[in-house]
């Protein structure tokens, strides 16, 4: 018990920190991105646009500072937990949003975005996810083929859609590559702990560096076409850790609690979830509506707390 504890105290201190840069990482590349020429998606061009943008920069420190926390945490505690943990970035991106744009952040979003925090943190406090390994225990296939489906289907909806609709497909499948990539990840971390060479002899490292950068990519496209970053965040933040959920239990061995109490219990948290991303989608819907006009004089300009 006492070995478990001081792991716990490693793992979820780092992963809020590495939350709370994850949440400075997209707000300030949220901004960044609409500073230049919109393109196609998972278009590399982006990236080079982009590089030129100190704001932008900034947010790719950040991101390696989450991520390197976030490697950390994986390293000492369950998937199960740490990418739950990592939602938290939500929150944050509020606040960093609302203080790069020089504004307070709208009560309405924050509480948005605290519905979806509640949510998750209610779904994983029923399934209580324990044990687990720092290997892959069982064939990846299955659920790879799900996961990879679920990410079509964004991408399927991003191009068929328009508006929202656009924005939260690619979301979703931004929020499915971060998912694997985090369990990937662990399974890094733990051959870290072994031998700074051990993760090149196995192949989740190279699979890392390829479906990583396709997913941040695809978060700079979401963050693009979408005018405000909190729906869009909220779905890639509670898509990500429900995929950790799945990989911690599919693949590295983590078992969660069953029954039909704990099953509708977790239903009763996922309405929570999608009630929190609806109240987001509203609100920011309405922050970036032009105001009505007085006949004969301007519209006055919004003034939207997570806007670009």
């Amino acid at each position: 018990m006492t070995a478990e504890w001081s792991s716990l105290a490693v793992a979820v201190p780092a992963a809020v920190a590495g939350a709370a840069l994850m949440g400075l990482a997209s707000a300030a590349q949220a901004k960044a991105v609409k500073q230049v020429p919109e393109g196609r998606t998972l278009d590399p061009g982006l990236l080079v646009a982009l590089a030129h943008r100190p704001l932008w920069l900034v947010g790719i420190a950040a991101t390696i500072g989450g991520l390197l926390l976030q490697v950390l945490a994986l390293g000492f505690g369950p998937l199960m937990l740490v990418q739950p943990l990592l939602v938290t970035a939500l929150p944050f991106a509020a606040a960093f949003s609302a203080w790069l744009s020089h504004r307070r952040a709208d009560r309405v979003v924050v509480l948005g975005a605290l519905v979806c925090v509640a949510g998750l943190s209610a779904f994983l406090a029923l399934a209580r996810p324990t044990g687990g390994s720092n290997d892959l225990v069982s064939h990846v296939g299955p659920l790879a083929v799900v996961l990879g489906l679920v990410a079509l289907l964004g991408l399927g909806l991003s191009t068929v859609l328009r508006g929202p609709g656009r924005v939260l497909g690619l979301a979703l499948a931004t929020g499915v590559f971060y998912g694997v990539t985090a369990g990937l990840m662990k399974v890094v971390a733990g051959q870290l702990r072994l031998g700074v060479t051990v993760p090149f002899a196995h192949w989740a490292l190279y699979v890392v560096c390829v479906i990583g950068p396709i997913g941040f990519l695809l978060s700079q496209n979401t963050f693009q076409q979408g005018r405000m970053i909190s729906p869009a965040l909220a779905v890639i933040t509670t898509s990500d850790p429900l995929v950790g959920v799945a990989i911690g239990i599919g693949w590295m061995g983590e078992s969660a609690a069953t029954g039909a109490g704990v099953l509708a219990g977790e239903l009763v948290a996922a309405a929570v979830i999608v009630a929190g991303i609806a109240v987001l989608a509203h609100r920011s819907s309405h922050l970036v509506a032009p105001a009505p006009t007085v006949a004969g004089s301007p519209a006055p300009r919004s003034r939207p707390a997570l806007s670009r």
